[in-house]
């Protein structure tokens, strides 16, 4: 893990002494803890990780994750775990850092509690933000994470695959979800990386909707949702489908949205202003009968989280880079009457882009 620590602090200036992450109480877990300390499996509630300019890690783990921690340790000579209780990680972190007086700190993810009890362990001590840091150096990905990235793609993308099979009237949008949430864990995954969405009919004009007891009929339009953990990494699939009897319009909405979808990819490779990914999307709608339904952003990083810190929109200037992993989803949204999203995971090559999903993107119909 030497290069990624060394990695954060190549993105700060000026260079603290150290980098404290620290991590409270699920969910609120410093993810940026494991992406410096590579342990497969462990909440490491309570625990901090200290990064040095130099590389080197120092793990404060309680009794709970202790074995967890020293095998993963073991795999890397720049790692030390240190086995405390909870309620003396400030404490010892105090001791092995000495009088540091310049200590960096992710202030995006740390709590408040975190943060009092540091102050008074580190009396003067010049805090300083690493967080826009951090976010820079976890947007782009070395080739493990695109490996795991990939691996939990492949996931979801077989998930994607049998969703058509799994339709049948009468099921409810709940049911769905969780027979996917079951195949994913089937598969391979350790869990779902976000609340699975699981849209019928009217409801799948709204892209962030929460699955509930309705049931599929004739006519309905349908969205998907979901992403898988695999090793701590997430991915992150939308699959649009219709259900029973053919909805010309909606049909068209789902011509235009892979369309919308093509040119967006098309822009993408390294430099390109993010916001031109975006942008390429919206003229394809924008040209379209349903001009301005396109209601938000293209996509995001996607990494240790499903929204890895980072998205991308029509203002939005950070410019593309070699081994960002983001998402490409652009959808349409008709009220009242359904909606349709393709959302597929990439990787940012020297060339364009490689797929990390693989699910068919092509129109299907489901006979009722």
């Amino acid at each position: 893990m030497k290069p990624r620590v060394q990695k954060l602090f190549q993105q700060l200036d000026p260079k603290p002494e150290a980098i404290v992450l620290a991590n409270a109480i699920d969910p609120h877990l410093d993810q940026t803890f494991f992406y410096v300390f590579d342990v497969p499996a462990g909440l490491f509630e309570g625990s901090i990780a200290i990064a040095h300019p130099d590389g080197e890690l120092d793990v404060f783990s309680s009794p709970l994750e202790a074995e967890t921690a020293q095998i993963a340790a073991k795999k890397d000579p720049h790692v030390k775990v240190h086995v405390v209780a909870r309620d003396e990680t400030a404490g010892a972190a105090r001791r092995l850092l000495g009088p540091a007086t310049s200590i960096g700190l992710n202030f995006r993810e740390l709590t408040h509690e975190w943060f009092v009890k540091l102050d008074e362990q580190f009396p003067g001590a010049k805090w300083s933000d690493c967080s826009n840091g951090i976010r820079r150096a976890r947007v782009t990905k070395d080739a493990n994470e695109i490996e795991l990235l990939r691996r939990s793609a492949e996931i979801g993308s077989k998930v994607g695959r049998e969703i058509p099979g799994v339709l049948k009237a009468g099921i409810s949008e709940l049911e769905l979800a969780a027979e996917m949430e079951h195949r994913m864990g089937r598969y391979g995954a350790s869990g779902r990386s976000f609340a699975t969405i699981v849209a019928f009919g009217p409801h799948s004009a709204e892209p962030h909707y929460a699955p509930a007891d309705t049931k599929l009929k004739a006519g309905d339009s349908i969205v998907c949702d979901f992403g898988a953990y695999y090793h701590r990494y997430a991915s992150d699939i939308t699959r649009s489908y219709h259900f029973g009897r053919r909805d010309e319009e909606m049909k068209k909405v789902h011509e235009t949205v892979l369309n919308a979808q093509e040119a967006a990819l098309a822009a993408v490779r390294p430099g390109v202003p993010s916001k031109e990914v975006h942008l390429a999307a919206a003229r394809v709608i924008d040209a379209s009968p349903w001009k301005g339904r396109l209601t938000h952003g293209v996509g995001h990083s996607i990494g240790l989280v499903v929204h890895d810190g980072w998205a991308y929109g029509a203002t939005v200037e950070d410019p593309l880079e070699v081994g960002m992993a983001i998402t490409v989803e652009p959808g349409i949204y008709l009220p009242g009457h359904g909606g349709v999203r393709i959302e597929d995971d990439i990787v940012v090559t020297k060339n364009g882009y490689e797929f990390l999903t693989t699910t068919p993107r092509e129109y299907v119909e489901v006979l009722a």
